[in-house]
């Protein structure tokens, strides 16, 4: 496979690379490392499942994956102690591993290194480096709400920076929410002595109940271990309004998991209401969109597709 046949397969799901040139010469080295990293507080979903699947791309093309179980990051954003943090980060990774990432990916807790010197004063250095404007900005989209916000969110991207150095990675991986920090990685590591990383960003997955973001903390999830009585209840209850594709969770589950992995949707329907169906991704959004595909019609077809598609994770899960 050419460099530039690889390059097509990573950018295609996502939203963005910076810099593609700095990717393809990329694939030239020997185990290049790609980050991500995650908080752990709460169940895996399908949101986190889609840069999951990204980071097995580039594990078939030779990278080595790190994935930053973040419990310190998770703890300065709120969601919890340390310790019950860190029952939830072996919960998550175990679920990474059902998700298909090989017996070579390395997961890094990240107070098993948050506190080494060469780790503060990487932390120090961003410090003196960026604005307290521009901290809270990179977070817009990663903390929690909070009417009067605490330091902590101000210094959890010096931190997430700082992690890209240490963990060497030449690729960080991140949801779009995790841009504005990424950017802030790309023009002060090298300020430091430190290369600053390529940087992929994979879309955000909206909620099923039509938010913009599909989260844990919000119950509008449909996580990887889910039962099938579970996942067609979520799904049947999810939003996927009449006609419209666009913020559609339906369809977007459809275009990053369904058709990736197989050509068609299938629909089982009573004969009285235009029986079973078929539909290609074209014919999918053409039908919809005209109002043709009733959408719990979809929505049937959509649970049936997560149901076998999640089984093999849950049956890892049961071990």
């Amino acid at each position: 496979m050419s460099n530039q046949e690889k390059l097509k397969i990573i950018q295609n799901g996502t939203l963005e690379i910076i810099e593609p040139e700095e990717l393809i010469e990329l694939f030239d080295n020997e185990k290049p490392i790609a980050y991500t990293g995650y908080e752990p507080s709460g169940k895996i979903h399908l949101g986190h499942a889609i840069t999951i699947m990204k980071l097995k791309q580039l594990q078939k093309m030779g990278f080595h994956i790190k994935i930053l179980l973040a419990d310190y990051h998770a703890y300065l954003n709120g969601k919890g102690n340390l310790e019950d943090i860190k029952v939830t980060a072996e919960y998550n990774k175990k679920c990474f591993q059902a998700l298909g990432l090989d017996s070579e990916t390395e997961y890094v807790l990240g107070s098993s290194y948050q506190t080494e010197p060469e780790y503060t004063n990487n932390v120090y250095q961003l410090a003196t480096l960026t604005t307290l404007k521009r901290a809270k900005r990179s977070m817009d989209q990663v903390s929690r709400h909070d009417d009067n916000p605490k330091v902590a969110s101000t210094i959890y991207p010096l931190m997430q920076t700082a992690d890209m150095a240490y963990l060497k990675a030449d690729v960080a991986l991140g949801g779009m929410e995790q841009r504005k920090i990424q950017m802030l990685a790309r023009e002060t590591l090298p300020k430091i002595g430190e290369k600053a990383p390529v940087c992929i960003h994979t879309p955000l997955l909206h909620g099923t109940d039509g938010d913009d973001k599909m989260s844990s903390s919000k119950g509008n999830f449909i996580a990887v271990d889910d039962t099938p009585k579970d996942i067609k209840k979520k799904i049947n209850k999810g939003y996927c309004p009449k006609g419209e594709i666009e913020n559609n969770p339906m369809i977007e589950i459809c275009e990053h998991f369904l058709f990736p992995n197989q050509e068609t949707i299938k629909i089982s329907r009573p004969e009285k209401f235009g029986g079973n169906l078929e539909l290609t991704h074209e014919e999918l959004i053409k039908q919809f969109s005209a109002s043709e595909l009733h959408p719990m019609d979809l929505k049937n077809g959509v649970s049936d597709f997560l149901i076998e598609f999640l089984e093999p994770v849950r049956e890892f899960m049961e071990e």
